[in-house]
């Protein structure tokens, strides 16, 4: 037993250096609790990727410290570019995508055309009878007219327009408005304000939730760094096979194309200018290409710089999470070596009572002392694990409930000691049954009751010397017994075996005469006890004179007499009485026996 006590003591401060060692290599080091917060899912596909834009802002939302906002901007600036360069790129695809030959794009596409013509013509002639209005009254009604028919064709070109949006012939158009969402949600980004940091915490279940919440954030960042790489890698791959694709492309020769001889025919003519739209047409697309070459050059660049700015911040929530894993270990240390402390005084409790002589006292006193300790100990343990109560009136609520349950016995036995106190209660002095001991009231307190216990009555009847202490509960949940008169008054009996010669009934008379005689005091002064009592109830009095009967027995016959005495002096009357009632059996007959 003392190697375990030992052992654990020397357990606790092993793990109490190693928490001070912890504190030590990790010391110098704040931290900030920020609650984690998980992306949102988007079922919807995007026109354009903007999942390096969604990571960079659910980054951002979890930036508390100077350091980590200023990388939160940075990842939001870098991310936002490389966003506004794909919707760009997706532009500029929309533009030069190739109307199919025929179906209801072809449809739609040449109406759009014919409308744009049409209002162009419509503008031209607005403008034409603008002039002439000026001069002229009936130009002034066809300008009305004019303007009339340009609203209509306007009307038609919209209707048109949304009919090829539809359709999905119009991607452009899209795209447009999925960058004007963009900017208003980047406006509506910039107005958010950010909450303010959390202060240090205190606790150690604080402590540990915030050590696993950075944690989980250096995973989170981590992933984000990984998908910039990812980004920037599927980007250069983007580029190198868009470069090959460009050099493999011949650049037109624009000089070669010489104008025209007056003798040329009109076919050379209308071949000359399909081969100018063809080569017009090379150039815009390689300039196109080029222009994509240098997009992707930036979002390379702008994806390494991203991966680049969470590698950074992953340094700085390792950081943050070394802070926090000091705190908690100042916070274990100071735990263990509370509980070192708590066993150190035991066993100095321990030491200090086994000097001493009165053992069973002692005993007593070194119990009460240890558990103090150690309660003082847990509560203190307690508030550096969970801190100081916040909600007082839960905690004032619960407490009472629980020590309601816990002190049910004493509070039932408080109320228990005013019914004992009443009209029938108990006095000090009474001869009372209590749970099956019998005994004389010696002492009624507030919460117990106790008993100097008596052998059994019908037996003995002498004290055993013990003292039983009852809860005063058993006034209220059980039942006890109480002798009713003040003189303690009970019926007793003893048993004479006659002769065999001899008038039996002449000596059961003379023997009653005899118990009569010497308890007819007793028997006067408990009838009047007894109508005293017995008188609030209408109960009819009796009388407490000795009654004999004769019964047959193995040796002859034997009589019975039953009597009233004192409870405290049963005995020493019944051994009044069988003297008086030997000396009665052996006087010689004839004699008088009065």
């Amino acid at each position: 037993m003392k190697l375990f006590k030992n052992l654990a003591v020397l357990a606790v401060t092993a793990v109490l250096a190693a928490c001070v060692i912890g504190v030590y290599v990790t010391r110098d080091v704040t931290t900030s609790r920020v609650p984690a917060k998980k992306p949102a899912a988007n079922n919807q596909t995007p026109l354009v990727d903007d999942r390096l834009l969604q990571t960079a802002r659910q980054m951002s939302s979890i930036a508390e410290t100077s350091d980590e906002q200023n990388l939160a901007a940075e990842a939001l600036r870098l991310a936002d570019h490389e966003v506004d360069q794909a919707f760009a790129a997706a532009i500029r695809e929309a533009a030069a995508a190739i109307v199919p030959p025929s179906g209801p794009l072809k449809q739609l596409t040449d109406r759009i055309s014919g409308l744009k013509l049409r209002m162009v013509a419509d503008q031209a002639r607005i403008a034409k009878l603008t002039k002439d209005a000026e001069t002229n009254a009936a130009s002034a009604d066809k300008l009305e007219l004019a303007k009339a028919q340009l609203a209509l064709d306007q009307d038609e070109l919209d209707d048109a327009q949304e009919d090829l949006v539809r359709e999905g012939g119009d991607q452009q158009a899209k795209i447009q408005q999925a960058l004007a969402a963009h900017e208003a949600e980047d406006h509506q980004t910039a107005q958010t304000p950010k909450a303010p940091p959390a202060g240090n915490t205190a606790t150690l279940s604080e402590q540990v939730q915030r050590w696993l919440t950075l944690g989980d954030r250096e995973r989170q960042l981590d992933a984000a760094r990984q998908q910039a790489a990812n980004y920037a890698a599927a980007f250069e791959r983007e580029h190198d096979t868009l470069e090959k694709l460009i050099k493999k492309q011949p650049i037109p020769d624009t000089t070669a194309a010489a104008p025209p001889s007056s003798d040329d025919s009109s076919d050379d003519e209308a071949d000359q200018q399909e081969d100018t739209a063809t080569m017009v047409a090379r150039l815009r697309h390689l300039s196109d290409q080029s222009k994509s070459l240098t997009s992707l050059d930036q979002r390379i660049q702008d994806s390494q710089q991203l991966a680049d700015v969470y590698k950074r911040w992953v340094a700085v929530a390792e950081t943050r999470r070394r802070g926090a894993l000091n705190l908690m270990l100042r916070s274990l240390a100071v735990v263990f070596a509370i509980l070192l402390l708590v066993m150190l005084i035991m066993r100095g409790i321990h030491h200090a009572f086994g000097q001493q002589a009165d053992r069973k006292r002692l005993h007593q006193l070194r119990v009460i002392a240890s558990i103090a300790v150690q309660v003082i100990g847990v509560l203190i343990v307690l508030l550096v694990i969970f801190g100081p109560p916040t909600q007082i009136s839960t905690i004032i609520g619960l407490t009472t409930a629980g020590l309601t349950v816990v002190m049910k016995d004493f509070i039932v036995a408080f109320f228990g000691w005013f019914a004992l106190m009443g009209k029938n209660g108990v006095r000090i002095g009474d001869w009372v049954e209590i749970n099956g001991v019998g005994g004389e009231v010696i002492e009624i307190g507030v919460l117990k009751t106790v008993v100097l216990e008596m052998g059994n009555w019908t037996s003995t009847g002498h004290p055993t010397g013990r003292r039983v202490a009852f809860m005063n509960s058993y006034a209220i949940e059980g039942h006890y017994f109480n002798f009713s008169t003040a003189g303690q008054w009970l019926w007793d009996e003893l048993q004479v075996t006659l002769p065999t010669s001899g008038d039996p009934y002449q000596m059961a008379e003379q023997i009653r005469q005899r118990v009569e005689r010497e308890t007819e005091t007793d028997a006067t002064e408990a009838e009047r006890e007894w109508e005293r009592v017995t008188r609030q109830y209408g109960t009819k009095p009796f009388s407490a004179k000795p009654a004999v009967d004769l019964r047959p027995g193995v040796n002859g016959l034997s009589v019975i007499v039953r009597y009233i005495t004192r409870a405290p002096q049963r005995y020493e009357v019944k051994s009044r009485l069988f003297t008086s009632i030997v000396e009665l059996m052996h006087k010689p007959a004839g004699v008088n026996q009065a």
